[in-house]
């Protein structure tokens, strides 16, 4: 049997603070006890401070169980601390490496409840351009950095994602059937990037790579896009490696 830790000796900020530390580490929900597992309190201060996580609106309880998963709340708290850190300067310069190299937008993107999120982005100096400004939330389904998130979750994960999306055609090119969009996001699962074929925006191509931590969980997608007058699939296909060289810088910043 573990020995639970002796609950005197470790402030009550900073058991809450563990809590949410071993959450946010989990690619799964967890249940109080499974996180426990992890702590060592006694059971009953666990459960208590979990409650009250999930009251203040830091924790989501799944419907109908007892496994919780960081709140929309938590993540933005999460994505503020990057922000203000010295990440945020060196994804900056990444993104500005980037966009000098392909000469067009370029965005760092993240996965919310409502679609991808546009945390970062350089504009180009085109004066035919396509605006996406930051604080923008794109579909998952029909967009480069959209599929590259959903490519990067567990087979199993990937189909009660996809179950859930609503997939409805934005052009003539958007994945809306549920088994041509899996076996596209295996594809990319495979290749490593993602491409945006004039799904979300009439004459608009994209691309994405993603970005990962330490252990290789995704982070955030590297993408960017222009008219497809001046960006066809194989124009995309040539400047992946920009891409993969600035999701690499990106990870190197994340572990600084």
């Amino acid at each position: 049997m573990e020995k639970e830790i002796d609950e005197s000796r470790i402030p009550t900020n900073l058991r809450t603070l563990l809590i949410l530390e071993v959450i946010g580490r989990s690619d799964n929900a967890m249940t109080a006890t499974e996180i426990n597992d992890e702590i060592g309190l006694p059971k009953q201060s666990v459960h208590r401070l979990v409650a009250t996580l999930e009251k203040k609106g830091f924790l989501n309880r799944e419907p109908g169980g007892k496994r919780y998963r960081p709140s929309r709340r938590l993540r933005l708290m999460g994505a503020g601390l990057l922000h203000a850190s010295r990440f945020h300067i060196t994804r900056h310069q990444v993104l500005l490496t980037v966009a000098s190299k392909v000469q067009e937008a370029v965005n760092y993107v993240i996965p919310e409840e409502s679609g991808m999120h546009y945390l970062d982005r350089i504009e180009t100096n085109w004066p035919f351009q396509i605006k996406l400004p930051v604080g923008t939330n794109v579909p998952f389904h029909c967009t480069a950095s959209g599929k590259c998130f959903m490519a990067s979750l567990s087979k199993a994960a990937r189909y009660r994602f996809v179950s859930g999306l609503n997939l409805r055609a934005l052009t003539n090119k958007s994945f809306i059937n549920f088994e041509e969009l899996l076996i596209e996001l295996d594809k990319i699962s495979k290749q490593g990037y993602a491409i945006d074929d004039e799904e979300f925006v009439d004459g608009m191509r994209a691309i994405a790579v993603p970005v990962t931590d330490h252990t290789g969980r995704f982070v955030a997608a590297l993408a960017f896009h222009g008219p497809s007058q001046r960006l066809s699939v194989s124009v995309l296909k040539d400047r992946i490696n920009v891409l993969c060289d600035g999701a690499k810088a990106l990870k190197q910043g994340l572990l600084s």
